[in-house]
């Protein structure tokens, strides 16, 4: 099975998780809810890092990425949730194997 990957490690500022989450689990929730291309969005919080968010999202293929890019509820988390962060970092993936 084929699938665009993305993988995001969000970076925020000190103490700005309690205001980040409920703006990142909207964003997530109406991504898979309202994009036909996204299949999959979960929010990953490593142990003992609380600064720290990783996102794991499968999309059907790049341009189903781009759509979610431009979507209403991206573009509203993406204004609100920029001052709350200091560093975002994006890989780029091709998922080759689900299990």
């Amino acid at each position: 099975m084929s699938g665009f990957v993305i993988i995001v490690d969000f970076r925020l500022k000190a103490g700005a998780r309690g205001a980040f989450r409920p703006l990142m689990d909207a964003n997530a929730i109406a991504s898979v809810r309202d994009e036909p291309g996204c299949r999959r969005f979960d929010v990953v919080e490593p142990h003992g890092q609380s600064d720290r968010v990783l996102l794991y999202e499968i999309y059907d293929d790049a341009a189903a990425f781009d759509a979610h890019c431009r979507s209403p509820h991206f573009l509203s988390f993406d204004a609100a949730s920029a001052p709350l962060v200091d560093d975002k970092r994006i890989i780029r993936a091709e998922l080759v194997c689900e299990g």
